[in-house]
């Protein structure tokens, strides 16, 4: 298993699989982070392993790919984790080459969400190219209980625009309400404030992601027209 891109969520991959695969990571900027039993070295060795994961920003992703794709061997997997699928998909697709299978796949979830075991959380996996997606995803849900969700690219954006988009907007204006409440609170109150802390400490790149969406927008105008309605019921 080779990870390009050790941040956060490439550490996080690392420490779930490094039961299963040897594991090689590589950063094009390296932090000195590091994991227990992850071999850091250069591209060209991560880019040998059965499986790539490609851990980086969507802003970074296609000159990733143009980097890696003289590299990479006949057969290979290659994923990335982007919070969107279309661009990433379109940029698989038109950067590596047709010798290796391509998924463009979203972990729904991350260091928070994880914290209370892996089962039961959704992965989605858009099959690009190749019988290798399907294989990862049955290793997936064996290994780990993830509740593995087979789409388009595209349904996945339409989606995801809501109930990824959505919660972020909200996370972003309680943010902005910091000193609310902590004591005389309601369950469904404290709900809400652990899903704000779910998305506090996201990377700047997560949230441009998420925004990148194509129909980020449109999830946004029904939010706020419907926003917009609740005050009018408000008034005198």
């Amino acid at each position: 298993m080779g990870i390009i891109g050790f941040g956060a969520f490439g550490q996080l991959t690392a420490r779930y699989l490094l039961p299963y695969f040897r594991v090689l990571a590589t950063d094009p900027s390296p932090n000195g982070d590091t994991v227990g039993g992850v071999i850091m070295t250069d591209p060209a060795k991560v880019c040998r392993c059965d499986v790539v994961v490609i851990a980086v920003p969507l802003s970074a992703l296609a000159d990733v790919c143009r980097a890696i794709a003289p590299l990479l061997r006949p057969g290979t997997l290659v994923l990335d984790v982007c919070s969107t699928k279309m661009r990433p998909a379109e940029i698989l697709l038109a950067e590596l080459p047709p010798h290796v299978d391509l998924a463009a796949t979203h972990p729904m979830f991350g260091p928070q969400s994880i914290r209370a075991g892996t089962r039961g959380l959704k992965m989605v996996i858009c099959p690009l190219r190749g019988r290798s997606p399907r294989r990862i995803a049955a290793f997936l849900r064996k290994r780990f209980g993830l509740a593995i969700v087979m789409v388009s690219p595209e349904e996945h954006d339409r989606e995801a625009a809501f109930t990824q988009g959505l919660t972020h907007l909200i996370a972003r204006i309680l943010l902005r309400m910091e000193h609310l409440p902590d004591r005389i609170t309601t369950r469904s109150f404290d709900l809400i404030r652990q899903a704000v802390e779910m998305v506090r400490h996201d990377a700047p790149g997560v949230s441009q992601a998420i925004e990148s969406n194509p129909y980020a927008e449109q999830a946004r105008g029904l939010f706020f027209a419907e926003m917009d309605a609740v005050r009018r019921e408000f008034r005198p």
